[in-house]
């Protein structure tokens, strides 16, 4: 680890996961031009959610974070968007009412363009090419020129996240938020479920306070809170040459912010503490978060803590547990517990989707809605066993109708993966296995959470 950090510090130390560009000139040149750029996010807004995530490490609220596994540019629509968010409101106002907490809503969205692999290529019919790394690198067509790395898509990917922003913003402050309108979305969702009844009285529930409130004459439009959402964006700080050129210091401050999201993580194959990307994430003002799998151990999980929060600063680090329905029960414990005793700040999140990966009988890679819920009640209870607090969820959702993942109240089967199977990596929680598990955690797992 360098003793003096930089935003272009991490070029100096070994880095994993990175594409390789055939001329460095045109790399440098769309380096360069990104630089230039407006920010896609201010200081101010990444200071409020480190407030806000403040508030879940002292276990006054709850982190809600989703999104696609990899953003696409061929996916890139309105509606898509919308649909995206309204189904995160959704899962916010159930989890909200059922927590009896404020909800920290942050997207995998407007910046989830790169992917780390298992191999660095790919081979089909004796044809073998570099390997499909997020539309920020190349293009998922299995041809040469498509898996080229192209530094200018790093621009494209600029351009699309700019776009995606505008837009969750216009619906986050133009009323698409509005809490009478999300309930009665949730309302709708609620009758199409087999077994609603619990569902159904946490809306009844709802819609008796809002009845209250305008018998006593209240205008929700008069009030924001009410009307509006705060919103929050993040990816994976995966292309170190497209996070370092959208960094920016903050001359008020002095301290040096990823202005290409308001919160970046590490994943689980890059969170080495002696390489590139640790090294850069240490430096960023930002809220960040790394991944903790089986593969980690203790003295390596608070070394990083050590590294990316010296000051031990709350709101600063979320530990994103990704451990598999079949190991959380064995892996997570000791982990919880250190952390525990070495009074670090941290907010525990459960991400129950990446260990979560099965390949069916057609070769479809997908995920049980079972095991997903399964490794969230594990880590519930294990938070509640040893007294600390569960602080959230990160899931690999979208807003779309997919067939991607098998189970939930839709009963999607292996037969079923076919019909609308879309996503370009992993597979995802379609929207109304998104808004059934928010609504779960809400009903059975609230006893849980201290």
């Amino acid at each position: 680890m360098t003793k003096k950090w930089t935003p272009n510090s991490w070029r100096d130390l070994p880095i994993k996961q990175q594409p390789l560009y055939e001329k460095q000139s045109e790399l440098k040149q769309a380096e360069s031009q990104l630089a230039n750029f407006p920010p896609l996010v201010s200081f101010d807004e990444i200071d409020k959610l480190k407030r806000e995530l403040a508030e879940v490490a002292h276990g006054r609220a709850f982190l809600l974070q989703g999104g696609d596994c990899a953003e696409s540019f061929s996916e890139f629509s309105h509606a898509n968007l919308k649909g995206f968010f309204r189904t995160v409101m959704q899962m916010t106002i159930a989890l909200m009412y059922g927590l009896k907490k404020p909800i920290v809503k942050v997207g995998r969205v407007a910046g989830q363009y790169a992917k780390p692999r298992s191999q660095n290529d790919e081979t089909i019919n004796g044809i073998t090419l570099p390997a499909y790394r997020g539309d920020n690198v190349n293009a998922i067509e299995f041809t040469a020129e498509a898996r080229r790395a192209n530094p200018q898509r790093m621009l494209e990917s600029y351009f699309y996240a700019s776009a995606s922003l505008n837009y969750l913003r216009s619906l986050a402050l133009g009323g698409y938020g509005n809490l009478e309108k999300i309930n009665k979305w949730n309302e709708e969702f609620v009758h199409s479920l087999s077994s609603k009844e619990n569902s159904e009285k946490v809306i009844e529930k709802i819609n008796d306070a809002l009845a209250f409130m305008r018998s006593c004459g209240l205008d929700f439009k008069a009030f924001p809170q009410l009307t509006t959402a705060s919103f929050f964006t993040s990816h994976e700080a995966l292309l170190l040459n497209y996070e370092a050129a959208l960094t920016h210091k903050n001359n008020d401050n002095k301290k040096f912010y990823d202005l290409s999201a308001h919160m970046l993580w590490i994943g689980d194959r890059t969170r080495s503490p002696n390489e590139a990307h640790v090294e850069f994430m240490r430096g960023i003002a930002n809220p960040i978060a790394f991944k903790v799998g089986p593969s980690i151990t203790q003295d390596d999980l608070l070394k990083l803590l050590d590294i990316l929060n010296p000051e031990n600063e709350a709101g600063r680090i979320t530990l994103i547990a990704r451990m598999g329905n079949d190991s959380v029960n064995n892996f997570l414990p000791p982990l919880v517990k250190a952390v525990r005793d070495s009074e670090h700040k941290v907010i525990w999140s459960c991400d129950p989707m990446h260990g979560n990966t099965i390949k069916a009988a057609s070769g479809y890679k997908t995920r049980k809605f079972d095991d997903i819920l399964g490794e969230i009640k594990s880590f519930f209870r294990i938070h509640a066993e040893l007294g600390t607090y569960a602080g959230g969820v990160h899931f690999e959702m979208t807003g779309q109708d997919v067939t991607e993942c098998l189970g939930g109240n839709q009963q999607i089967s292996e037969l079923n993966l076919q019909d609308r199977y879309h996503t370009h990596c992993d597979p995802r929680l379609n929207a109304s296995q998104s808004v059934e598990l928010a609504f779960l955690i809400a009903q059975d797992l609230v006893k849980e959470i201290k």
